[in-house]
């Protein structure tokens, strides 16, 4: 049997371009399974179905490998429990070379596709550790140039305290002092939160 899955990450998106480019293939819609959601993990509605449905010899065809997820070490898992576990095939559109048949039913389409997956994951957490240190990098030049990052410090006026303390002491209500102190109540009460553990 073949099947075919299609994910888009939002509701908005549109599956067009995945569903002509698989339709072409003239796999039954029945068979063809769609996700219009994130591809952070593989706990998608219409995935879980369709990877219950695969059996031993099935051939599972998907336009490109991010449609699966966008964690390579996951689609590793993935891609090894379908090939491995279930005994499936895998093609994927946009790369011949992860085409899990390839040369028949020897062992050279799987051997090449695990090698290629491995490379593109390898790629792509070697990318993401570079945009992660290049990030890190640019924090770092910008605080050297005094940039500031966070909040900014609230500044109070001189009788802050003296407000706190008639809070905390039932004098006068949150709503009165976080106004004649000019904060909002989040951070009203952090203050006397900041305030009880200073006195």
């Amino acid at each position: 049997m073949i099947y075919a899955y299609i994910r888009v990450s939002t509701k908005q998106q549109k599956i067009d371009r995945q569903y002509e480019e698989i339709k072409v293939l003239n796999i039954d819609d029945k068979h063809i399974y769609v996700d219009k959601e994130s591809g952070k993990d593989f706990d998608r509605t219409n995935y879980k179905k369709l990877i219950k449905k695969l059996k031993k010899d099935d051939l599972l065809i998907v336009k490109s490998i991010d449609r699966l997820g966008r964690n390579y070490h996951m689609i590793l898992e993935e891609w090894a429990h379908i090939t491995k576990t279930i005994g499936a095939d895998i093609k994927v559109l946009d790369m011949p070379l992860l085409d899990t048949r390839i040369e028949g039913k020897n062992l050279v389409g799987k051997f090449i596709s695990d090698i290629v997956l491995q490379v593109l994951s390898f790629v792509a957490e070697n990318e993401r550790n570079n945009i992660r240190e290049r990030q890190m990098e640019g924090i770092r030049i910008a605080k050297e140039k005094g940039v500031k990052f966070g909040r900014p410090k609230v500044v109070t006026p001189p009788n802050t305290n003296e407000l706190l303390d008639k809070y905390i002491n039932h004098e006068i209500t949150n709503t009165e002092a976080a106004a004649i102190i000019g904060v909002s109540r989040g951070t009203f009460f952090r203050l006397v939160k900041e305030r009880k553990c200073n006195t």
